[in-house]
């Protein structure tokens, strides 16, 4: 595993981890994220939006009496204008705060792909020099043979600033 220079830490952009990732589509690219975050996956419906959140902040919606903000990853990543049809899906994921809180996030994809295993010598490091908003979030890439799958952190798509902003609105 990579460390940070002269820290002994370990990065977290070149951490290269296995498992089991589910993996989903923004527009024609794959991305995976860690199965064990994933809270559940639902069909596109429409969310209560909230007054001045940026534009991937969609709104919130009520899951099961727990108010759950819902993040549209494609206008994250620079998609424009995505539809929103019930081919859609929102997956719900557990997040970490800063502050080592557990809290629940919808996540609009295009589609889920797969559920797939990796052992820890697949997962290659993100290319030095990634930039963009993509490289916060990544940790890794794991090709199948037909395509390159993005890892990602799912505690690092929703910014502090997004938190602030979402539960001093609603209520949360």
């Amino acid at each position: 595993m990579n460390t940070a220079e002269g820290t002994g830490m370990q990065d977290p952009l070149t951490e290269v981890v296995g498992g089991q990732y589910l993996s989903f589509r923004l527009g024609d690219d794959l991305y995976g994220i860690d199965i064990l975050r994933v809270q559940e996956i639902r069909g596109w419906e429409p969310v209560r939006a909230l007054p001045d959140m940026p534009p991937h902040v969609k709104g919130v919606l009520d899951l099961r009496g727990t108010i759950v903000p819902v993040v549209d990853l494609r206008i994250r990543f620079g998609i424009p204008d995505p539809a929103y049809e019930p081919t859609q899906v929102v997956i719900i994921v557990s997040l970490s705060s800063a502050e080592g809180d557990r809290h629940l996030v919808g996540m609009v994809v295009d589609g889920v792909s797969d559920v797939i295993d990796t052992a820890s010598h697949e997962v290659k490091p993100p290319p030095r020099g990634v930039a963009g908003a993509q490289a916060a979030y990544l940790t890794g890439m794991v090709s199948d043979g037909e395509h390159m799958i993005v890892m990602m952190d799912v505690d690092r798509i929703f910014s502090d600033e997004d938190w602030a902003r979402v539960t001093g609105l609603a209520g949360g």
